[in-house]
Order: C-alpha cells, then sequence, then structure tokens
C-alpha cells in the first residue's frame, strides 16, 4: 500500500478510535466487570486494525471489527489465565451474540452505566471524574491532567491506582439500583460538565475531537435525564450546555478570530437550542430546588435574551453570580461575579471584588487576569492593565484567544 494510503487508513483508525472509544470500553467492561482488561483489549485491536486495514481495506463496520477483535484478545487473556474456572461467567459473556456484534454496531450503548460505576463510594472522590474521562470519553492522562491543573504522571499515576482499586480492592463492578443512584448522580454530572468544558475549550475550529466530546456529553446528559427526570440539576446541566452550545458558530470569525460572548452577533446563535434550553431550565425551576447547574443556566439565559431585546441585563447577572457564590464559590464564579458587578454598578466595584479574591489561588488562572485586565482598563490604569493582559496573554493556551488579549493590550 502506498504512503498516501496508509496515511488515509491511520486517518480511518484515529476517527474510528474516537468516535467509538467510549462506547466500545464501556459496553466490554460492563459485561466483563473489568475495566482495565476491557481497555487493554480495545487498545490490542487498534493496534491490529493499523496492521490488518492497511493490506485487507477497512472494513465496511469498523466499530463492529473493533469489539470482535477486542472480544478475541480478552477471551485469549482469559483462557491463558491460571484460575480459567474463576473466568467462565466473563468468557461466556464474552461469546454471547459475538456473531451479531460483528455484523451490527446496534449492541447496547454502556456509557452512561459505566459513569455510575466510576462514580462508586469505595473509589477517591477525587477520581470520580478523571476516571469518567479516561473511560467512557477516551481522553488520555496528560489531557485529564491539564484540566485539573496537575502534572500528566501524577494524574496517570492516580489514574492507575484508581482502576486497580477496582479490579482487586472488592469494588463490586455492577451498575447501582434505583435507590443507590441519587447518592452518585452529583459525581456523574460533574464528568458530563467536565467534558463539555474541555470540548468547549477546544472549539477552534480544527480539532474534530473538541466538537464530538461537547457533543457527547450533550447526549449522556439527555440519557441521563431520561433516566432520572425529576432530577432538577439534570435539567439544569442540560440547558447550561445548551445554551452554551447554541453560540459555537459565533465564537469564530471566518477567519479564525476569537469573538467574546459581548461582540457576538445574536443573529448566529441557534434559536432552536434556546428554545429547548429554557424548556428544561423552566421545568428545573419549577421543582424549587436551586442548584450550581441551574444558576449557571440562568446567567446564560439573560445573556441569550440578548438576541430578543439588544442589551444585557448585568444587574440580574450579577444576582444569580450572587446566590452562585454562596453554593460554589469557586474561582471561574468568583472572577465573572466581578465582570458583572462591573457592568451593572461600575468597574470600580468589579475591582474590588477581584482584589478579595486570594491571590495565591489566582496566580495562574487566566480568566481571572483577562477579567481584570479589562476593568483596569476601563478604570484608565494603562500600566497595570498592561501587565494584566501581558499575565492574561501568557495563560492563554488558545493563539485565537492570546492574539484577541494582545490586540485589546494594544
Amino acid at each position: 500500500m502506498n504512503g498516501s494510503n496508509q496515511q488515509d487508513t491511520h486517518r480511518t483508525v484515529e476517527r474510528v478510535a474516537r468516535e467509538s472509544y467510549g462506547r466500545l470500553v464501556a459496553y466490554l467492561s460492563v459485561h466483563t466487570h473489568d475495566l482495565a482488561s476491557a481497555e487493554d483489549a480495545l487498545s490490542n485491536a487498534l493496534v491490529s486494525a493499523l496492521s490488518h486495514w492497511p493490506q485487507d481495506g477497512v472494513p465496511q463496520n469498523p466499530e463492529a471489527w473493533l469489539l470482535t477483535a477486542a472480544r478475541r484478545s480478552l477471551i485469549d487473556v482469559i483462557r491463558h489465565q491460571h484460575v480459567v474456572q474463576a473466568s467462565e461467567p466473563s468468557l461466556a459473556l464474552l461469546k454471547e451474540n459475538s456473531t451479531e456484534a460483528a455484523l451490527s454496531t446496534e449492541f447496547p450503548d454502556e456509557r452512561l452505566n459505566l459513569l455510575f460505576v466510576c462514580a462508586h463510594p469505595a473509589i477517591d472522590p477525587a477520581m470520580h471524574t478523571p476516571l469518567m474521562l479516561q473511560t467512557v470519553l477516551g481522553l488520555d492522562a496528560a489531557r485529564i491532567a491539564q484540566a485539573f491543573l496537575i502534572a500528566p504522571k501524577t494524574m496517570g499515576q492516580r489514574l492507575f491506582r484508581a482502576k486497580t482499586k477496582i479490579r482487586s480492592g472488592g469494588i463490586p463492578f455492577e451498575i447501582p439500583q434505583e435507590r443507590d443512584l441519587p447518592a452518585r448522580l452529583d459525581a456523574v454530572i460533574e464528568a458530563i460538565y467536565a467534558a463539555f468544558g474541555i470540548g468547549w475549550d477546544d472549539m477552534v475550529g480544527a480539532d474534530q475531537r473538541g466538537r464530538d466530546l461537547a457533543e457527547e456529553a450533550i447526549w449522556l446528559a439527555r440519557v441521563l435525564l431520561q433516566l432520572m427526570p425529576s432530577e432538577a440539576e439534570v435539567q439544569g446541566l442540560l440547558a447550561l450546555m445548551l445554551h452554551c452550545e447554541a453560540r459555537r458558530p459565533a465564537r469564530r470569525g471566518a477567519d479564525g478570530r476569537y469573538i467574546p460572548l459581548s461582540e457576538q452577533d445574536p443573529k448566529q446563535w441557534s434559536f432552536p437550542l434556546i428554545e429547548e434550553a429554557e424548556r428544561h431550565l423552566s421545568e428545573a425551576f419549577t421543582q424549587g430546588r436551586s442548584g450550581r447547574f441551574q444558576l449557571e443556566a440562568a446567567i446564560q439565559s439573560v445573556h441569550a435574551e440578548r438576541a430578543r431585546t439588544g442589551r444585557t441585563d448585568w444587574t440580574a447577572i450579577a444576582l444569580f453570580y450572587e446566590r452562585l457564590i454562596r453554593i460554589s464559590p469557586a474561582l471561574g464564579t468568583q472572577a465573572g461575579y466581578a465582570a458583572a458587578v462591573a457592568e451593572a454598578k461600575g468597574p470600580e466595584v468589579g475591582l474590588a471584588v477581584l482584589e478579595s479574591i486570594d491571590r495565591d489561588a489566582i496566580a495562574d488562572y487566566q480568566p481571572y487576569w483577562a477579567v481584570r485586565a479589562h476593568i483596569l482598563q476601563r478604570l484608565g490604569k494603562t500600566r497595570e492593565a498592561a501587565d494584566a493582559y501581558d499575565r492574561a496573554t501568557g495563560l492563554a493556551e488558545d493563539p485565537a484567544v492570546r492574539e484577541f488579549l494582545l490586540k485589546r493590550r494594544s
């Protein structure tokens, strides 16, 4: 096979892995009760695809091919174990309906089930979200570490320990009973939103993985809502993500430049997504249990009103942020509150809010410095604003955002 065809095959394998990894790992692990082995088997299947597809051609159903290859790999491992008898249940599950699965991709999607398995209370709560991001959504340790602001090696070690505990620590690998779902819900919601946030940050126009990840997160939230329709925070989560997703077309100019929310053209927003978000948010608020995701969705709802009224009600946004800080005083919430107060009550008040935040906590937090630079610029404090812009630019990972900040600085 020539180099061009081989590159095409490699790209096909990468695409199939990106689109199907979570679904395949979830299916294999839920049916064999062995997460680490399922991941190893799928990795072996992907390596095998890179070897066979260039010679044999890409199969008509790549996902089913990978599932069959992964199953064979798992069966080989089980057969070589010394305790074959103890592995018989897994062996039977792998063999069951294997022919049909090889011919169709209509096997059950177990990703939501696996999220709840990874939220088992015996697993370190700090590892619930990273574990879900890797096993269900296929993110590598380096990307997860970047989102959690720790070293990739450290995150890799923690993920390995979490999986080892599932395998050998006596944690039952099973779908929780309905009565146990609420206790694990917060962890599942956090993981879905973390996945959306990572995908949202990657949406620079060229990285399809970012778009896929955001869409997967929304899909998971929809399925979660079907499972737990009376949970207001699930409604709030879905409303929040839909409001953000509605603005995706307006986030970049035709030339790829970054466009902040305040400068976006509302005509480019998706009104069907906004309307759907509003329905979910309204349903959530009727249940009388305000939570973090409902309040964040409410903030985005006020921003969406600009499409109808032509203005942004910053006083309402500031009030929602005040309620949100009482529930979740995260750095992002405090920076957002400062920006809203600066618009509603003046830049001096916004700067005072920023000054009240712990200085050590914001040393490397890029949004804080971007907000601070904008407020200082409005106050006419040119030198201090330039320093803040320099800090924000240096911490920005997106080249388009860096270019935007540099223009604002100048």
